[in-house]
């Protein structure tokens, strides 16, 4: 019923982007149609959030009073805050409570609250809306402060789970003192207040055990005070209940998107370049604290407009779609390529054999 009577030989770029759109759309509707539950936008993504957030407060009492195993609190509150990621991007994209400013701003203050890793959802929208814009391009910030286009290495890998590491590297790179200042001031604004907490009490977890940790290996023991055992007992709470699990899901998500969008040599406004589907079964574990992504997010750039929970929903007819007109699957090249396209000595090649025409 989804396969496409058009020839993709015969479909220029934009047209065979259209004919995606239109087969994805249609199986949206006819979710709906089948399933009426579906049409209630606005109560779902309310009640999705109430139950991601349940989750999180119900874990974390769980682990606090000892019924729960720290690593099973942190893996499941990783995957619950996976959901509130969602949520915020749906809410970037105004799919719920669009017209009712205070249920629509409350919902945005709630999945921050639940991933204070992240920066300011509000000035997030204008980042991933230019996103959609530019994407693959020079000028798509969102995607360039997550490491898309870096070649791996150590920056890359430290990069890619902590996002004040990333502002960091990227200001030591910088060649003038202007653009390392201006990097700083943008850093401190966009992750005010809650991601320099959350991030600074993380860095305090790890400097704390470490210096326990090489202590021990040396035969001695450090004397901290009373006050800095009191602060790190709440810390080492926080950091199985909220910090680790988002630290966990930023990593498992960056990773999964930069990898997935293209960079640097893709046509502008070309959508079937923009991305692949990356789906391997290596990848569950990640993608399991993404919530699909690499998986679903190609969808999205095709129909901007659905929600996530009907992007997982049209999954499998998308991709039979996106297949059969040309999007890539599961492309591991791009790992060497620094999510280039093509590699760049091909396109040299290219470009010699049309000099040479």
């Amino acid at each position: 019923m989804y396969g496409t009577s058009a020839s993709p030989e015969r479909l220029n770029a934009q047209q065979r982007s259209a004919h995606i759109r239109e087969v994805v759309l249609a199986r949206g509707v006819e979710l709906r149609q089948r399933y009426p539950i579906l049409n209630h936008q606005d109560a779902l993504g309310a009640g999705i959030l109430a139950f991601a957030l349940a989750g999180i407060i119900g874990s974390a009492a769980l682990y606090m009073t000892g019924h729960m195993a720290w690593w099973v609190c942190l893996l499941l509150n990783a995957f619950f805050a996976s959901l509130t990621h969602e949520l915020e991007h749906d809410l970037i994209h105004s799919m719920y409570f669009r017209k009712q400013r205070v249920p629509h701003n409350l919902m945005m203050g709630l999945v921050w609250l639940a991933r204070p890793s992240t920066i300011n959802p509000w000035i997030r929208r204008h980042l991933h809306l230019n996103h959609h814009k530019v994407s693959g391009s020079e000028a798509d910030m969102e995607e360039r402060a997550i490491t898309n286009g870096e070649p791996w290495g150590i920056a890359r890998l430290l990069m890619i789970g902590d996002n004040v590491m990333s502002a960091f590297i990227r200001m030591l790179r910088a060649k003038t003192w202007t653009h390392k200042f201006s990097i700083i001031k943008r850093t401190l604004k966009v992750y005010a207040p809650l991601a320099l907490v959350h991030w600074g009490a993380w860095y305090l977890f790890l400097g704390f055990h470490a210096a326990n940790g090489i202590a021990c290996l040396l035969g001695t023991s450090v004397e901290w005070s009373a006050t800095t055992l009191s602060v790190m007992q709440v810390i080492d709470i926080a950091a199985v209940v909220i910090i680790g699990p988002n630290v966990l899901r930023t990593f498992c998500l960056h990773f999964v998107s930069s990898n997935m969008h293209y960079y640097g040599d893709i046509e502008p406004g070309n959508v079937i370049q923009q991305t692949q589907v990356l789906n391997p079964w290596w990848m569950w574990p990640l993608q399991a604290f993404c919530f699909n992504f690499g998986s679903s997010h190609g969808v999205h750039h095709f129909v901007v407009k659905e929600p996530f929970y009907i992007r997982q929903l049209t999954v499998p007819v998308a991709h039979k779609v996106m297949h059969e007109m040309g999007v890539r699957f599961n492309d591991f090249g791009t790992f060497g390529r620094a999510n280039r396209f093509v590699r760049k000595e091909l396109q040299t090649i290219e470009t010699v054999r049309e000099a040479q025409a």
